[in-house]
């Protein structure tokens, strides 16, 4: 199994590779699948301090890992439990798409529209030079916004639906900032797992 299988869409943007893939899943898979993640993670809510500021994190996180690296990002430092069977199965058909090998998930559980993660960059050290950085959307869609740090021309949107695969790719880290915006709409919970590689440095 190898990405050109599934219908994508392939961006080339300036200084990064953006990959869509809807219905990697089919929904009664990707229903499964958000069920069960829902139930079973061990879901935290932490404290996040962003330019001084520290307030409760506008979403649900938890980290999963074949390692005991821990990952952090805005003064927040997660350390991972060991992934479940549901993660494992997810993981392996994601590797078999991307050509990439992972070894840790960041979760996410957005529980309505005023839950969300502003403008950013996955650019921590642990995370390598050039990330590969697969994210599975389930539950609600909710529109992906990303923007090219110093062309401002370069401002884009993409709806990522149930059961999609977004693979960024590239140096999109470094010149590129993505979030997931808060809206007013009456929107159900959405959780996405964006499968890393972390690195020992």
């Amino acid at each position: 199994m190898d990405l050109f299988s599934f219908e994508k869409q392939e961006f080339h943007l300036p200084d990064a590779q953006l990959i869509y893939i809807p219905n990697v899943f089919s929904k009664i898979e990707a229903d499964t699948y958000f069920n069960a993640i829902k139930t079973n993670t061990n879901w935290q809510h932490d404290n996040i301090t962003v330019f001084g500021k520290t307030y409760k994190q506008p979403r649900l996180t938890a980290l999963y890992g074949e390692n005991n690296l821990s990952y952090s990002y805005s003064n927040i430092t997660m350390h991972p439990r060991p992934f479940s069977k549901d993660l494992l199965k997810i993981k392996v058909k994601i590797e078999g798409i991307s050509q990439h090998s992972f070894n840790t998930v960041l979760l996410n559980l957005y529980r309505n529209g005023n839950d969300s993660n502003g403008w950013h960059a996955d650019n921590e050290k642990v995370l390598g030079e050039n990330p590969i950085i697969a994210s599975l959307s389930l539950g609600e869609a909710r529109p992906f916004h990303f923007k090219h740090r110093t062309l401002k021309t370069e401002r884009h949107k993409l709806l990522l639906e149930h059961g999609s695969l977004l693979i960024m790719k590239g140096a999109m880290q470094h010149h590129w900032l993505h979030q997931i915006a808060k809206t007013k709409k009456l929107i159900g919970e959405r959780i996405n797992l964006t499968f890393r590689t972390l690195v020992d440095y």
